[in-house]
């Protein structure tokens, strides 16, 4: 078959798979459609996206070894969601199911962040501006506490 033929055949979509009509070399992206089906913040990163329908292979380790990764990997996948769920908003903003689950999970990521920080200190510089003092520099880092909460 040459690429022309290829070009001419509609494409469908694959719900996360590359369909034989887009060659490697031509970018595909499935069109997102109101009220698509999401994932969990969780399956969501570890699949690279909240959209079952726009899920290409992707993996990542989501296990953690201790409560201070399990909590950074928590918060981490309650960012994805959220960049994804606003990129999804950018083209779909009067969808209410999708701006309702923002609105969620922006909550659940401020109470995360809330209480991660409260643990084991700021997540960012900026964090330290909440503080009675300048803490950034101050150790253990979240990824230097031991599995039986310890530290070092």
């Amino acid at each position: 078959m040459n690429m022309s033929e290829t070009t001419r055949r509609p494409c469908e979509d694959g719900h996360g798979t590359l369909p034989p009509c887009a060659p490697l070399a031509v970018p595909y992206v499935p069109f997102q459609q109101t009220g698509s089906q999401t994932y969990s913040q969780q399956d969501a990163l570890a699949n690279g996206t909240l959209f079952p329908g726009l899920n290409l292979p992707f993996q990542i380790n989501t296990a953690a070894a201790t409560p201070a990764q399990t909590g950074a990997l928590e918060l981490q996948a309650l960012s994805f969601v959220l960049t994804e769920l606003g990129l999804y908003l950018d083209t779909h903003p009067d969808d209410k199911e999708a701006f309702d689950l923002f609105r969620e999970y922006t909550k659940l990521a401020r109470e995360g962040r809330r209480r991660y920080e409260a643990v084991y200190g700021p997540l960012t510089l900026m964090g330290t501006a909440d503080q009675d003092r300048y803490t950034w520099i101050n150790d253990p880092w979240p990824w230097e506490y031991r599995q039986e909460g310890g530290n070092r």
